[in-house]
């Protein structure tokens, strides 16, 4: 009862984070939705919540230090669907399609018109693309890793060019680089969505998808497929983050294949998971596709290095500065700071938001050291606040799933429905292939109340999710249940403090 009541305590002073934030609107898009009460009641309910999950897990759910097991059904081992879906005939079609599309959304940002919205890039990388592959990675698994057509035209190029013959890269790929290509280029990815003025001009978009994939392409040249696509292509990391989250996971059981691995996955106590290239090498018998709990994936004991937790904290700044730079508030920052900054020369607003991209991501990695300094005070243990922030990082994810979620809903399914007339004229040359050139967006498809209490509902159940992350991980690597349970107080003032910014966030008024 006392580590009930303590958490009920901590929960409470956390909840005086939520109420200090003024009432506002809910973000809506042609039309307005009045909250039906004042947002800080929102905040204090959501907040009250996610500080009673952490009480209710606390108390409920137990696991023996080490213990990693969880159920799985292999579904190679099921009759006609495991022989389907493991026939190399299976994912030739979806390659096939995949590789074509993205020849398609390269054709049409280079001779294509150069109107956006006429233009099938933008609204296929930015819309289609950028948003819907997040969700699809979260909720069903790791698609990314067969679509990925950067790998497939590298391999079918690569069995031409060496005739099957498998060779050792040229180059050895340096230990201390870590995942940080992968971080580098997230970070210039996000300055040209969130800053860059082109990003929706088709032929400036395509040239950059070109620039993006000669550096795939020379990366894993160099230093060898897997090991690029594991530390150096910045989407499949990201997708392979929140694929963790899914319900499905590729697993090879027998460690000789894990001996010889370029990834040095190591095996764990439940085998090699989610290593690719152990599952392509790997011989048929020993191969699994594996149904499992969702979010199981990030409890898994893993190996974390410095750079993969800069991008897991990076990828939920960023989609959250993304939010915040879309409302009033930031508007008015622009406002006040652009005067003087136009005195002085260059341009206002990119230079602005560029500070912001910079300035929010180094904000969040500060708080999360903060708390991951307190975790390892109150639990007891010996590590250093870095080595506890990695320990935990993946806890994260399930929140910036949530407010990828909650951020983007309205402009995949409102602005997502351009794709329909664009498919039948991709470079806005008068086609109608498949006769919806006429179809008109249906602006009613969701209204701002609907996407406000799906927000507040995915925003929630996102910090929930990752409070029981937080506490399987605790438990996985603390002996002391009390001590892993009152190390997780600040992991609980951590997520009510991100649940109340990020609902404010959304409940802002949209300038754009």
């Amino acid at each position: 009862m006392t580590n009930i009541r303590r958490s009920l305590a901590f929960g409470l002073l956390a909840l005086a984070l939520a109420v200090s934030v003024r009432p506002a609107y809910a973000h809506g898009f042609g039309q307005r939705y009045d909250l039906p009460v004042p947002l800080n009641l929102f905040l204090l309910g959501a907040a009250a919540t996610v500080a009673f999950s952490f009480v209710v897990i606390g108390v409920f759910v137990r696991m023996r230090p080490g213990e990693t097991s969880y159920p799985r059904l292999n579904l190679l081992r099921l009759p006609v669907l495991g022989a389907v879906i493991s026939h190399p005939a299976f994912t030739i079609p979806l390659r096939l399609v995949a590789l074509a599309i993205f020849a398609l959304v390269t054709a049409t940002g280079l001779f294509g018109t150069s109107q956006p919205i006429a233009n099938l890039s933008p609204t296929f990388v930015w819309i289609i693309w950028w948003v819907g592959m997040g969700y699809v990675a979260a909720l069903l698994g790791n698609v990314w890793y067969v679509l990925n057509p950067w790998k497939t035209s590298y391999e079918w190029i690569r069995a031409v060019v060496s005739r099957g013959d498998e060779r050792e890269p040229p180059l050895a790929y340096p230990e201390e680089w870590g995942s940080w290509p992968a971080v580098g280029l997230f970070v210039a990815f996000a300055w040209v969505e969130n800053v860059y003025a082109g990003a929706a001009q088709p032929f400036r978009l395509a040239i950059l998808i070109l620039l993006y994939s000669a550096v795939t392409w020379a990366g894993m040249a160099a230093f060898g497929k897997h090991v690029w696509l594991r530390h150096g292509e910045a989407f499949t990391v990201l997708f392979g983050f929140f694929a963790r989250f899914s319900p499905t996971e590729v697993r090879v059981a027998d460690d000789y294949r894990c001996q010889s691995c370029s990834l040095e996955c190591g095996l764990g106590s439940e085998g090699c998971v989610d290593c690719y290239e152990c599952f392509e090498y790997a011989d048929l018998g020993d191969r699994e596709l594996n149904l499992r709990p969702y979010a199981v994936g990030l409890a898994l004991p893993q190996r974390v290095s410095t750079s993969v937790a800069a991008f897991v904290v990076l990828a939920l700044a960023t989609v959250t500065f993304d939010g915040f730079q879309d409302t009033s508030t930031w508007a008015t920052v622009q406002q006040n700071l652009g005067d003087w900054i136009s005195e002085v020369g260059g341009d206002p607003e990119g230079l602005i938001d560029t500070v912001g991209l910079v300035a929010v991501p180094l904000l969040f990695m500060a708080v999360y050291l903060g708390f991951s300094w307190a975790i390892g005070r109150l639990s007891g243990s010996e590590s250093n606040v870095g080595e506890t922030a990695k320990i935990f990082v993946f806890s994260l994810v399930p929140i910036a799933l949530a407010y990828n979620l909650a951020h983007f809903i309205s402009l995949l399914a409102i602005q997502g429905q351009l794709i329909i007339p664009l498919v039948s004229d991709p470079f806005g040359s008068g086609w109608d292939i498949f006769g919806t050139v006429d179809y008109t967006t249906k602006l009613n498809a969701v209204n701002a109340k609907f996407v406000w209490y799906i927000s507040v509902i995915a925003i929630v159940l996102g910090h929930i999710v990752s409070v029981y992350v937080a506490h399987l991980i605790a438990l996985r690597t603390t002996p002391d249940h009390s001590k892993a349970l009152k190390g997780q107080y600040p992991m609980l003032a951590l997520m009510v403090l991100y649940t109340a910014t990020s609902l404010w966030i959304i409940g802002q008024p949209i300038v754009e």
